[in-house]
């Protein structure tokens, strides 16, 4: 029977079991959190971004969710610098012409300050002058810094990035740093 876990990966954590890094400093993995022989992350989580990592032992599975022609939809939650105004918001939906080329269309929302959040550590950094707001966006495609690059392009510089949906599976009420069965 094939085995799939879900992982809320916290900041500052690489979605990889072993680092890699020339820098000599051993940066937290997953390895820190999950002890299980044979499952491997379905796609990748950057460093500074947190939330949701299904980790499975299925190559199929990996496949579907990870590569790009399955299209799997993942769900982002983006702490932006500004107020973007709904023209902004509409070209981010429309998608944007990055230096890699076009983005697929996205579905984006404004949100309310999320209240179920857990704080980061370290906290983003604030600027009392700067106001910021919450987005939801949700991309059939992931390239390398997708979110991040796409709210830059259009102005506002994501600060904080919360994966919180990878096609049915939904982070709900995981800790930063612990996993479940599914």
């Amino acid at each position: 029977m094939p085995r799939t876990i879900l992982f809320n990966k916290p900041f500052d954590v690489l979605s990889q079991f072993t680092d890699r890094g020339t820098t000599g400093n051993a940066r937290r993995t997953l390895s820190d959190f999950i002890d299980l022989p044979g499952v491997y992350p379905a796609g990748r989580l950057d460093r500074d971004s947190e939330g949701l990592i299904v980790l499975t032992d299925d190559g199929r599975l990996q496949a579907r969710i990870a590569h790009p022609k399955y299209k799997a939809p993942k769900t982002y939650l983006a702490q932006v610098e500004g107020i973007p105004d709904d023209a902004t918001l509409d070209r981010l939906a429309q998608g944007v012409t990055l230096k890699d080329g076009p983005t697929r269309p996205a579905h984006l929302r404004r949100l309310p300050p999320p209240d179920w959040l857990w704080d980061r550590v370290p906290p983003i950094r604030e600027r009392k002058s700067i106001p910021d707001t919450w987005v939801e966006l949700t991309l059939t495609e992931g390239r390398n810094r997708q979110v991040r690059r796409m709210t830059a392009h259009v102005g506002h510089p994501t600060l904080r990035l919360i994966r919180i949906r990878i096609g049915d599976w939904h982070l709900a009420d995981l800790a930063p740093g612990t996993w479940r069965d599914v």
